[in-house]
């Protein structure tokens, strides 16, 4: 797996989760700014899917290769699924769901991180 692209991943959702926050506490609806954070980070989830499974064919690592992939594919749905919900739910409510996405996205990242096995000597 793409160290640069795992990075690149959880620099994206941890900045867009701030930008969550902030307009979280100032009440506000999800607008178009978050979409379009939503989608930088859906396009990169879309690389990391093809990446990973490439690496996956190429590796001679002990990988749970089911496990792997979907943790992949279920990285790469979440954001469709939230951007859906909060379009569905234009509030408050909708901002919530946004950093609710972004928050399981960076945390399969990190499960994604560990079943590759980089933190393994």
């Amino acid at each position: 797996m793409n160290p640069w692209l795992y990075g690149a991943a959880l620099v994206v959702a941890g900045a867009l989760a701030v930008v969550l926050v902030v307009d979280l506490v100032r009440d506000r609806a999800a607008q178009d700014p978050h979409f379009v954070g939503l989608g930088v980070l859906e396009a990169l989830m879309l690389v990391q899917l093809v990446v990973g499974a490439v690496a996956l064919a190429r590796t001679d690592r002990e990988v749970e290769g089911a496990v792997f992939v979907s943790y992949l594919v279920t990285n790469l749905l979440v954001p469709v699924v939230a951007a859906f919900f909060a379009l569905a739910e234009r509030s408050r409510v909708g901002t919530t769901i946004l950093l609710l996405g972004v928050a399981t996205v960076a945390g399969l990242e990190i499960r994604l991180w560990d079943v590759w096995g980089a933190g393994r000597a």
